[in-house]
């Protein structure tokens, strides 16, 4: 197993733009592993010399595999918590113990009610105590770190804004336990646990910068693309109050432990040219020439060997043979991205055309994690499958009623008040909604969320021309667990999945490949996928099938990896957003936009002609808008 012991960062010149030691696993499980497992020689090595090991313990998604683990090595292999005390990072303000939005029944549902820790050396900061005694409680907490010997080891996540535990930008790097106010970003963050923003708390307890940075050892955790921006500017950039995590570079026993999504952005990885000698495949080759293009603001075509060799990339031109013949060559291969027959153009040469031309008309299953996934990602490309005359079907993964504010559920039981539903019924679940900060929906609310996510995607469908037999609500379980942390897959969440393909027999399939989605359905819903095609690849009709990915709502593919882009007209542009519109409880209460207060509509536009832009910009075609999609081969 990969070691996340400490070294100095910078030891050799790839990692020269690196200031915080840095680990990068394949996945967030395999990094979770070794970072319980140096958690646990820790423990073990302190039981043999008959003291404490005192962790500082993190809340949130991030930890989530790592306590798991912990509890594995608990339960499998006699790892005891005796000699364990545990300070925790941080609470909401105000904020009850019981509450299921505390950081208190986080941490028992997660760890300690799995462990043989001592429930007196659990201290996690109290949320429900007077306003009026919260100094003196925050001076307490400090003391209390104190007399046990101050932190060993302290886990960390990293917020998108670089926040670490609640120290929002602007945090003092002097800064120490104190009662803070949240940043709108982590509030509207926290809001879907909360059914709303309103719910939010806007103020928590947080241990302090100088806290944290008194602990002997300091392990941060990140992982998925959307933290891939902010991993680099805290690894790479100055040192600053607006981004707090950056003051770890000044920690001399710091390891952030990354996987590959979260690590993308570093130098050494997403231009290593830059630091590093590099083996030149025609994708690394393709990426280069992007880059040096956007970073000198120069067409393709007009790249000499002057900027190439003014910007690292002298050895690839002289691999190449001359930067006339490489500019040719990758204008090439990005201009047969390009086309306006997503399921192949009938009767034409489809040698350097993404799709096959044949056969003619071909049967397409496209998966939506979530149902309105499918026109936000790509719904000019739906549209204009069914305009081609394909036999198009749409999978609708998860039922995405969580996603359905109160106020939209609300409004729509007023409705059924004039169509039938039973008072008493209404009654109740009226009731319900008044239940601020619930454990989780009843079945019957759910149902009424599910319900209203159902017609809105079959509206939006039914306006793009797909035939509502064609249209699938799959529900797969994995969706329903109560806590989105504790969603995992089943042997049934691949077996719906495969079931349907395997009746479809379909020659193409679009699915989510995007696993920056904040709370994590998108991945587990590509993992069934995967899954499913490992289960089919040598039956007769896989040997024809082409997968494409799409992105969702908070990222795209780099253009370098896209191997179909298709073009929209203003009048699609026009066409999609009216179908996004018929998802009116996704609009202007989402519940899951992040630190994008934009509405999905606007984020897909905006990023359709973002698209655009660029393919021109590189010298290409210009058009309104594009869609993006990369071949996944199984």
């Amino acid at each position: 197993m990969k070691s996340i012991a400490y070294q100095k960062p910078g030891q050799i010149e790839e990692t020269r733009y690196e200031k915080i030691h840095n680990v990068v696993f394949p996945s967030d499980k395999e990094g979770s592993i070794a970072v319980a497992q140096e958690i646990a020689d820790l423990i073990r090595r302190k039981q043999e010399a008959g003291e404490y090991a005192v962790l500082g313990l993190a809340t949130g998604s991030s930890p989530i595999k790592v306590y798991d683990e912990l509890i594995r090595l608990h339960r499998e292999e006699g790892l005891s918590f005796k000699n364990v005390i545990t300070f925790n990072l941080d609470e909401y303000y105000p904020m009850s113990p019981d509450d299921v939005n505390s950081y208190h029944y986080f941490m028992y549902q997660y760890l300690f009610n799995h462990i043989d820790i001592d429930p007196k050396n659990v201290h996690i900061p109290e949320g429900n105590i007077p306003l009026s005694k919260v100094l003196e409680y925050t001076k307490q907490y400090e003391e209390k770190i104190r007399k046990a010997g101050g932190l060993d080891f302290q886990l960390l996540g990293i917020g998108r804004s670089g926040h670490i535990g609640f120290n929002e930008p602007g945090s003092h790097i002097n800064s120490r336990t104190r009662l803070v106010t949240l940043h709108h970003i982590t509030r509207v963050d926290a809001a879907p646990a909360f059914h709303g923003l309103n719910n939010v708390p806007r103020k928590a307890i947080t241990m302090g910068i100088a806290t944290i940075m008194q602990a002997k050892r300091i392990v941060l955790l990140a992982w998925s693309k959307k933290k891939a921006d902010i991993v680099k500017r805290t690894i790479e950039g100055d040192i600053s109050s607006d981004v707090p995590a950056t003051y770890l570079q000044k920690h001399d026993n710091t390891t952030f432990v990354l996987d590959e999504e979260a690590a993308s952005k570093l130098t050494r990885i997403d231009t290593p040219w830059i630091v590093k000698d590099v083996k030149w495949t025609d994708e690394m080759s393709r990426k280069a020439v992007v880059w040096l293009s956007e970073k000198t603001g120069l067409p393709i075509l007009k790249l000499t060997d002057n900027e190439y060799n003014e910007n690292y990339l002298s050895d690839l031109i002289s691999y190449q043979g001359s930067a006339y013949d490489l500019n040719i060559k990758i204008f090439n291969q990005l201009q047969h991205t390009i086309t306006g027959w997503p399921g192949g153009k009938p009767h034409a040469d489809d040698t350097f055309r993404p799709e096959r031309a044949h056969p003619i008309k071909k049967r397409v299953l496209i998966f939506s994690p979530h149902p309105d996934d499918d026109v936000i990602s790509m719904g000019g490309t739906l549209d204009r499958l069914v305009e081609q005359g394909h036999d198009v079907h749409v999978a609708y993964q998860v039922a995405g009623y969580s996603a359905v504010s109160d106020e939209e559920a609300l409004k729509f039981l007023e409705v059924n008040k004039h169509l039938g539903l039973s008072h008493t019924k209404i009654n109740e679940l009226l009731e319900e909604l008044q239940i601020q900060n619930r454990e989780q929906d009843s079945a019957e609310l759910r149902k009424l969320k599910a319900g209203i996510r159902r017609a809105e995607a079959t509206a939006a469908l039914r306006f793009l021309g797909v035939k509502e037999e064609n249209i699938y609500f799959l529900d797969l379980p994995f969706y329903d667990a109560p806590e989105f942390h504790k969603r995992k897959i089943s042997p049934v969440d691949i077996r719906i999945v495969q079931n349907l393909v395997e009746n479809i027999k379909p020659h193409q399939i679009f699915a989510a490949g995007d696993l920056a989605d904040p709370h994590g359905t998108h991945q587990l819903a590509f993992e069934i996928l995967m899954k499913v095609l490992e289960n089919i690849k040598k039956k007769a009709f896989a040997k024809h099938l082409y997968v494409w990915l799409y992105r969702g709502a908070w990222d795209e593919f780099d253009i370098h990896e896209i191997d179909m882009a298709v073009p929209m007209s203003p009048d699609q542009v026009l066409k999609k957003r009216h179908a996004i519109f018929y998802h009116q409880s996704q609009k202007d209460l989402v519940m899951y936009k992040g630190d994008d207060i934009r509405e999905f509509w606007m984020r897909a536009e905006e990023r359709n002609k973002k698209l655009a832009e660029k393919y021109n910009a590189l010298g290409l075609a210009e058009y309104e808008a594009m869609e993006a999609f990369k071949r996944y081969y199984f």
